[in-house]
């Protein structure tokens, strides 16, 4: 990609603002610019729009987390909150949340402050934001202005230093496309299947910006155990997992997370894996690591001991293999009689101390041995972006150049899974369809 000069191309429409991908930032903001009267236009490479934004959360849309405490919602984004205070304290959970009730969608609240449509369907979160572009301003007196199958593929600036600004883009066609204000919405580099391919990036490094490496984050792990493969399709929804580096001896405890877990057939999934994918990957580094995964996170060895006996005793004559699906899924029956030495057949009553107690070990501490991470095409969101210290969060306006504003996945701005990437493009996208300057009178350059 080149940014080239400007060009005089006087019979184009110059538009207020041109909002470069239309995923769920770049749909905020463009219908939030367009309500404060401004003539928009939102440039999307691919055939529709929001096409990640309809697979999030398997298809359901986990829109946002129900913390309402911006403190304690921000301290989930690892180290960025800092730089996210000025922009959440315009918009974060209660404002999106009102955006969305007020246009009809029904929401309900799942473990972890998980915000979900009351449909189970991403399309439910796709409808608001496509009537909110189409009927912008005054009933639909201002519409968004979408053009699909329109890539961009080039910039072109004036000036220099704190005088750059972007004045047109090109497009794949050879179409250019002329506005006053820019916004750049393209995501990270998860999911290239649905258009985040880490064109934004190279954009912006042709301006001048920085950028941090894009890595997977939240991404499912790889496992060498062949039983975790064995049972692909189960799902824990109460696990505890806990890391060890280099062994559950030899090595410390690296971190805990507790929650839901999906077995699959190259390893382990669900939210909270995925929340602790960067961990693994670090701690790969350096060493083994083991995972111990406790089945019962509710029961201490204490209880577990007396729940058992309590098992054995009331189904004494019943096949073993048969009687602790009442305590653990039928799906780990195979992996405890392996890993217990029981047979299938034994009955209850013949279960010794000595079996019982090691029975409690294997629920309490299975262990699971991850080898790495599925690549950035199975992220759920990439890690990296534009370093934060060149973005006026205030604005979300790019500090280099003073008509451009960056959004959504395109921050480097680390958080787990949970709701809080989409409420990060609902605020970061918000606010800069909130921000842009209705005129090049109006920009504040302070």
């Amino acid at each position: 990609m080149n940014i080239r000069a400007s060009t005089t191309r006087s019979h184009l429409t110059t538009y207020d603002l041109a909002v470069i991908g239309g995923g769920p930032a770049g749909m905020m903001a463009a219908g939030r610019a367009a309500e404060r009267g401004l003539k928009v236009i939102l440039l999307e490479k691919n055939a529709d729009l929001g096409k990640k934004l309809l697979i999030s959360g398997g298809g359901r849309c986990n829109l946002t987390n129900s913390e309402l405490d911006d403190r304690k919602l921000l301290a989930k984004f690892r180290g960025s909150d800092k730089f996210l205070f000025s922009a959440f304290a315009q918009h974060s959970v209660k404002e999106s949340l009102e955006f969305f009730h007020a246009r009809g969608l029904k929401t309900k609240v799942e473990e972890g402050g998980r915000v979900f449509p009351v449909t189970d369907k991403a399309s439910s979160v796709w409808d608001v934001l496509l009537e909110q572009m189409r009927d912008a301003s005054h009933g639909g007196n201002n519409p968004v202005i979408m053009k699909m199958d329109s890539e961009v593929v080039d910039f072109e600036s004036t000036g220099t230093g704190a005088d750059r600004e972007i004045v047109a883009v090109r497009l794949l066609n050879g179409d250019v496309v002329k506005a006053r204000s820019f916004i750049i919405a393209t995501g990270g580099k998860s999911h290239p299947e649905t258009g985040s391919t880490g064109d934004g990036f190279r954009w912006l490094t042709k301006l001048g910006h920085k950028i941090s490496p894009a890595m997977a984050a939240l991404v499912p792990i790889t496992v060498s155990d062949e039983w975790v493969k064995a049972i692909s399709g189960v799902s824990l929804p109460n696990a505890k997992i806990t890391l060890y580096q280099n062994g559950l001896r030899v090595g410390g405890k690296q971190g805990v997370k507790k929650g839901k877990i999906l077995f699959t057939h190259f390893g382990l999934s669900g939210p909270s894996i995925l929340n602790m994918s960067s961990e693994v990957n670090e701690l790969l580094k350096y060493g083994d690591v083991v995972m111990s995964l406790d089945l019962l996170p509710t029961h201490d060895h204490s209880t577990l001991n007396e729940a058992l006996q309590k098992l054995f005793t009331s189904e004494s004559n019943k096949k073993f293999k048969n009687a602790i699906t009442s305590i653990i899924p039928t799906a780990f029956v195979p992996v405890v009689l392996e890993k217990s030495g029981i047979t299938a057949e034994t009955f209850c009553h013949s279960v010794t101390r000595e079996e019982r107690l090691s029975l409690i070990q294997i629920f309490k501490g299975l262990e699971i041995h991850p080898t790495g991470l599925l690549g950035v095409s199975d992220a759920i969101i990439t890690s990296g972006g534009v370093v934060l210290e060149e973005i006026d969060f205030r604005t979300m306006r790019s500090r280099l150049v003073h008509n451009l504003y960056l959004v959504g996945d395109i921050l480097n701005i680390d958080r787990p899974s949970g709701g809080y990437s989409l409420q990060l493009c609902w605020t970061t996208g918000w606010v800069a369809g909130n921000s842009v300057a209705t005129s090049k009178a109006d920009v504040d350059l302070s």
